[in-house]
Formats: C-alpha cells, structure tokens, sequence
C-alpha cells in the first residue's frame, strides 16, 4: 500500500511504560538520533518516585517526553502529539497529556486482565472505550510480534521481552523518517562481547522498522527537517553532564587541581557519575560516608589550594549548612551544587521543584551570606557552573550553583566552546614574604575586598583558621563587639561588590517599557520564553527577562523591573523569588506558582499573562 509522506515544523512524543520497559533508554536513542539528523530537540524524563513500584501501576509509570523539530526550540513542549504507551497503567497515567486528534500506538498484550486491573480500569479495555474517540487510537501487539521475531534466538521469555523497547523504536524511526544507524552503533557498544544480544536486539529494532513499512494500518509517514541552528559543532547534553563539564573546564582554566566530593543522591547522582569518567583530566571525585564528610573534605581541598566542588539535592545540602557556614567564615572558594527536587524531607525524589531558594539565600546560621548562581537550560549549565567556579575563586566565597531535576535529566543540543573561548579564571595565591621578620595578615583586603589564598605549608604564610569570629586584617579570634559587626559587613559587603564583576540584565525576549514583564529564574526559562514570543507575535506589549545571578543580583535590575508596568513572577514553589523582588525593591510582583512536581506549560504561562494583561 502506498505510503504519504506528510512535513512537520515539530513533533512531541511521549513514551511511557513501566520502568523495566526501557523508556528512558527509548527516549534517548530518538533523541540523540534526531539530534543527530540536525533537529532542535528538547526533552522531559519523568521517574517514578517509587523504588520497584509494583509493575503495571501507575506509580511504577516511567515517562519520556521529546519535542523535536526544524524551529528554534526551547522547551519539551506541552500536550504531545504522539502517545506511546507499553501497557494500560501508562495510558492511564498520560491521557491527559495528549492533544485532542493526537495519536495513541498502544502496546494491545500490555492492556489484557492482569494490567486492566492493576491499572484500576477494571474489566473494561480502555482502548475500545468510546472516551478516546477523539484520538487516533493504533494498536499493536509489539510483545507478541518482539517473541516472533527472536523465536529461534535461544534467548529466553524474560530476555526476550526486555528488547521490546526495540520493535517501538524501529517503529518510530520508520515513521519519522529516520535512521537505524545511530542506535545500531550503540546496541553495538552496549553490547559488546555479547552478540547473541546484539543480534537479539538489532534484529527486532529493523522488525519494528519494517512493520511500519509493511503494514497497512498505518499509511503515513512524517519528515521533520533540520533545524537552522547557528553554526558551530553540536552534541547532545543532558544538564548533569554539562555541569560536569564545566567543573572540569573551571578546573583546566584555573590551572588548579580539582576535588569533587559527594555522596549519591537523587537527581545530583549523576554529576559524580560524570565526572569519575575524567580521570585523565586529573579529576578526583571523592564518595564521602554522608553529606556532611562531603562537605567537610571539599573545604579541606580548598584550605589546600584546590578548586572544591561538593553537590547534593535538598536534604543534603540541609546538612551542609554548618559547613557551608564555616567556608563563609573562613573566606574559602568553595561550589555547592544543589540539583533541586521536591520536599521537604525526602519529598518527591524523582520530582522538580524550586522550592530551596530561600535555603541558598538564608539557610544558615548567623549573618552568612553566599552568592548564588542559577542555571535555567540543561546546555546553559556548563557556563552556570563555570561562572560558579570563576566567582569562587576570583572572590574568595562559598557560591551554590542551582540546577533542578528537570534540567539535570533533560536534554538539548549544545554548541560547546573551545577551551580558548572560556574566561580565564585567575586565583589570587598569596606570595611568600620577602621580609621573613613582617607578620603575615590573612585578612587583608584588595579592592574587591578579596583576600589572598594563603596555601598551607608556605613559609612565612602561617594563620589560624576555624569557624571563631577574625579580627580585622590578622586573622586572630576575637570577642571584640565592634569588630564582630564591621567582619559582618565587610563580608556582606564583598558579596555585594560582585555586582560591579558580572554582567548587566538583559532581557531574553521582547523589549523595554512594556506593559507585562515576565521574570523567571532557573528552568522555567523555555516555558516563559516560548509563551512570551507568541504573546509579542500576537501583538501584545510583553518581555521577558531571566536571572542567572541572584545573588548579588546585577547593578541594573531595577531598572529593568520599573519600566514595565506589571511584573509576573512564574516559579515551581510557594512565591520565593516573589517575596525578594517586592521586598528588596518595593514592587508589586504578581506570584505565579505551581508545586506539582512538574514544569509549567507554555499554555499556563501564556494563559496567565493574558488574564493579567485582560484584567
């Protein structure tokens, strides 16, 4: 039968399944191969939050989301266009998700009585159900037609079943028009030393592929052509890997040795993982015995002149504070990396959220004050975090780097820089004294208000550290009330300077004197940007304008913020950012909020825009 071949600006997929039906991997296999293929592509992994949650519930669903297209992208997109769903608990779980007319390829062996019940539809198969009329609804027995093909494998049920994922990828590369190459190469690699496995899992990938080809359900095809990306040599990257990255890169800049000291926790887990592969970059990453030995041994690495970085999620860097504390005391250079989840406590482990501003600004004891950095796009955290480490070491302080679990999981092209292109980082190590007889003072400042790096061991460098009150310049402890207060300030008032060192706001889309602004900060960045630009393109006075330096934030921000007549605030917590901007400038800033465990929609944001603007 003859087969229509049908363009598209973009497409969203979202798979889902249980989480032994390889959905992650599935996503990020037509992810990297349209990527590949020259697509923008930008994507949303959605981990259950339960450990073995039972298979076929809909607490055990794994999702992947992926918008790809020929157009400049900036988020995963909202309601896809195609559902793929492996048994009956996934329908259940993303129903909602889909756009009215959209397309539903439904694994029919994972919707028999066992699942039906498990998933809570009852006796009654959804699939036949008058309520999803208003899809395209495709079924396939991909279990079934996955044993047939690997009947004479020798591989048993159990191995066979789990290359399932495969006969849904040829299926989907058949459909969009791609490739088997890129995912041939990694079954291959994956593999290797085993191609029973690999045959196993190549030969259902082109039976996937060659269903689409032969059967006569389906009679289109789909083609999405290349992005018109601006020029430069790309790669996928997912956001723990580009802060990874840019750790090493800080650490190669500064020409300083690195120590990363961690202890595993979901979703900064994989920032250790990443970086324990770049050992020939002399990268030491240290798994500590509990977040607080990590903490702990990252000031020691710093103390001994190297570029420190520590990471955690919520809870973790909970019980870093007294440590963090103790490097603001000490003015020592130290990153702390914070991959935001949901909370309090263990809270939504596998969820993001935006909820630990408050904790990097104010959680610690006395007046300790940090700078505080902001990725806001999986690629955008290599130059978050580098900047991190620039600040940390040319400013003497503790900086928190923020990131969540949206952008840690997700993944978008990135034009990496070369190593030249980098802003030098340049660290302020105290010299030797030539005057062998002259007191050394620790705590002498430059115009920055910056001491110097005193390495241990240095003749002539020796002082006292610890977490007492310093007296002024020397270092010494000291009780004296007046010199308590002017050490406060002295130390507030260097992280204020950093202001004068970092760039000015700018805005991200739209123009000044505007009647909305929208303000954001970290991964709500695509979100608001892609909504802002189809407001303007409506024809509406709006702008929107994203802070990656919260604190100090930069010398022109009010400036900014008052020449727009309303500012709306969108945030994934309970109005933080909200309340400092109405605060710290008098403003009345419009919260916008959601504390779902998911990213805000370019609908919601669009939505609520309109209402201000219509109000």
């Amino acid at each position: 039968m003859e087969k229509t071949l049908e363009l598209k600006k973009e497409v969203t997929i979202l798979f889902a399944g249980d989480s032994g039906d390889g959905i992650q991997l599935t996503g990020n296999q037509f992810t990297n191969t349209n990527a590949l293929f020259g697509n923008d592509v930008s994507t949303f992994p959605n981990f259950p939050a339960e450990i073995r949650a039972p298979q076929g519930t809909v607490a055990g669903v794994s999702g992947f989301q992926l918008n790809f297209g020929s157009l400049d992208l900036f988020s995963p997109g909202d309601m896809a266009d195609v559902l793929v769903v492996m048994n009956a608990a996934a329908l259940k779980a993303n129903i909602g998700n889909l756009k009215t007319g959209g397309t539903i390829i439904a694994n029919s062996s994972g919707f028999d009585k066992k699942n039906l019940r498990l998933a809570g539809y009852g006796d009654e198969n959804p699939l036949q159900a008058r309520s999803l009329d208003k899809y395209r609804v495709h079924e396939i027995d991909v279990t079934k037609l996955t044993r047939s093909a690997l009947v004479d494998s020798g591989l048993g049920t159990k191995e066979i079943d789990r290359s399932k994922n495969m006969f849904v990828l040829g299926f989907l590369y058949w459909m969009y028009s791609r490739s088997l190459e890129t995912t041939i190469k990694f079954i291959q690699n994956k593999f290797k030393g085993k191609q029973h496995l690999i045959d196993a899992n190549v030969k259902v990938l082109k039976a996937g592929y060659h269903y689409g080809d032969t059967s006569e359900t389906f009679t289109s095809r789909y083609d999405v052509k290349p992005a018109d990306l601006p020029k430069g040599t790309y790669r996928n990257v997912m956001g723990n890997q580009a802060t990874a990255l840019g750790i090493v890169a800080a650490a190669h800049r500064s020409n300083m040795q690195l120590l990363y000291a961690s202890y595993p926790i979901t979703p900064a887990s994989d920032i250790l993982h990443e970086l324990a592969r770049h050992k020939n970059f002399g990268v030491k990453t240290f798994q500590a015995e509990d977040e607080i030995a990590a903490a702990g041994a990252a000031i020691g690495a710093s103390f001994g002149g190297a570029l420190a970085v520590t990471a955690s999620s919520g809870p973790g860097i909970a019980l870093k504070t007294e440590a963090i504390g103790l490097a603001v005391m000490l003015e020592l250079p130290m990153v702390i990396v914070n991959v935001q989840r949901g909370g309090p406590s263990t809270g939504l482990p596998t969820k993001t959220e935006q909820s630990d501003l408050f904790q990097a600004l104010y959680g610690r004891n006395g007046e300790a004050q940090v700078v505080v950095i902001s990725a806001h796009s999986p690629s955008h955290c290599f130059d978050a975090v580098y900047e991190a480490c620039r600040i940390a070491v040319e400013h003497m302080t503790p900086v928190i780097f923020l990131s969540d679990g949206y952008m840690a999981n997700g993944s978008e092209p990135w034009a990496f820089p070369k190593s030249s292109d980098l802003k030098p980082i340049k660290p302020k190590f105290a010299k030797p004294l030539e005057n062998v007889e002259e007191k050394y003072l620790p705590y002498l400042r430059d115009e920055k208000l910056v001491r110097e790096w005193a390495i241990p061991g240095t003749k002539t460098l020796e002082h006292r550290v610890g977490g007492l009150e310093k007296e002024k310049d020397t270092g010494n402890v000291s009780y004296d009330p007046e010199n308590h207060e002017h050490m406060v300030k002295t130390r507030a008032a260097k992280i204020a300077k950093i202001a004068d060192y970092i760039p000015q706001q700018t805005l991200a889309a739209g123009e000044m004197d505007g009647d909305v602004l929208v303000l954001g900060w970290g991964s709500t960045y695509g979100a608001i940007k892609t909504a802002v630009n189809e407001l303007i393109a409506e024809g509406y006075k709006v702008a929107h304008a994203h802070l990656t330096y919260i604190n100090p934030m930069p010398n022109n921000i009010e400036e900014v913020l008052k020449s727009f007549k309303k500012i709306i605030i969108p945030e994934l917590n309970d109005a933080q950012m909200v309340n400092i901007i109405r605060s710290k400038f008098l403003l009345p800033a419009i919260p916008y909020n959601k504390i779902q465990g998911l990213p805000f929609t370019i609908q919601e944001i669009k939505a609520k825009v309109l209402e201000i603007l219509n109000a």
